[in-house]
């Protein structure tokens, strides 16, 4: 069963606690890598932010479904996640062309979550394009909705450069006023030229993105490396973010 994620409104610099629901023994290895990640990237002791995942359902990403890549990035991220939010909750949200109802992954319901949630929304015969706007916006009303005083780190994982460019440049611009920081994460032999023109864009108050080619093999990518790319920005954003004001 899904839950809603529940907002918390603890300081960003208070003291994290642990998860209210314990980390299975296979998360345990990648909390840990994690945690490596993000001080590397330094993340202060004690920093709380939430973790959403938003992955592409878009037909070329057929493969990475099929082949495990897409459940073992989620279990990555609910790893990351034990790191810096205390629910044991990630918002997961699918798109393509269309958008889908925003669910929670857990530290105590993940095997098998996106399998079944593909499946739920159709599998395989249904998956449509690429839009990025409507899951950025998903995100978005999502946080907003949640009320938290933390910031949010947004791992946004696509196979493919969008239908609707000028619409996911301005999202990303306006989004640049709210505390939540985007991590696009690209799959597939070739890199994503798009999410390289996102993470070097002008327009923005602070330069809220940044971009990781995990490969054509994203499944066999070690998770010091995924961490390292989806972490190496987020540090300085979060100083940037202070200094105007969107973070505390």
């Amino acid at each position: 069963m899904f839950h809603r994620k529940k907002p918390h409104t603890a300081s960003p610099n208070a003291t994290a606690a642990p998860p209210t629901t314990a980390v299975p023994t296979e998360l345990v290895s990648l909390v840990k890598t994690a945690g490596i990640s993000l001080t590397k990237a330094g993340i202060p002791a004690g920093q709380r932010a939430a973790v959403y995942l938003v992955i592409d359902r878009s037909y070329s990403m057929k493969a990475y479904y099929a082949n495990g890549s897409v459940q073992k990035l989620a279990d990555q991220v609910l790893a990351m996640s034990a790191n810096l939010d205390d629910d044991g909750t990630v918002p997961l949200i699918m798109f393509d062309s269309q958008p889908y109802p925003t669910v929670d992954i857990s530290l105590d319901h993940y095997h098998g979550a996106v399998a079944q949630q593909h499946q739920l929304h159709g599998g395989e015969h249904s998956m449509g394009g690429t839009q990025y706007t409507i899951a950025m916006r998903a995100v978005i009303a999502h946080y907003l909705d949640a009320r938290t005083t933390d910031p949010a780190l947004v791992i946004f994982q696509t196979d493919g450069e969008p239908q609707d460019h000028d619409a996911a440049r301005l999202q990303l611009a306006q989004a640049s006023k709210l505390p939540i920081f985007w991590s696009f994460v690209g799959f597939g032999r070739n890199e994503v030229d798009f999410l390289k023109q996102l993470d070097s864009m002008g327009g923005r108050l602070v330069d809220n993105a940044s971009y990781f080619h995990a490969g054509a093999l994203p499944s066999t990518l070690p998770d010091r490396d995924l961490y390292d790319g989806i972490t190496r920005e987020l540090g300085s954003w979060l100083t940037a973010a202070r200094d105007k004001g969107l973070l505390p």
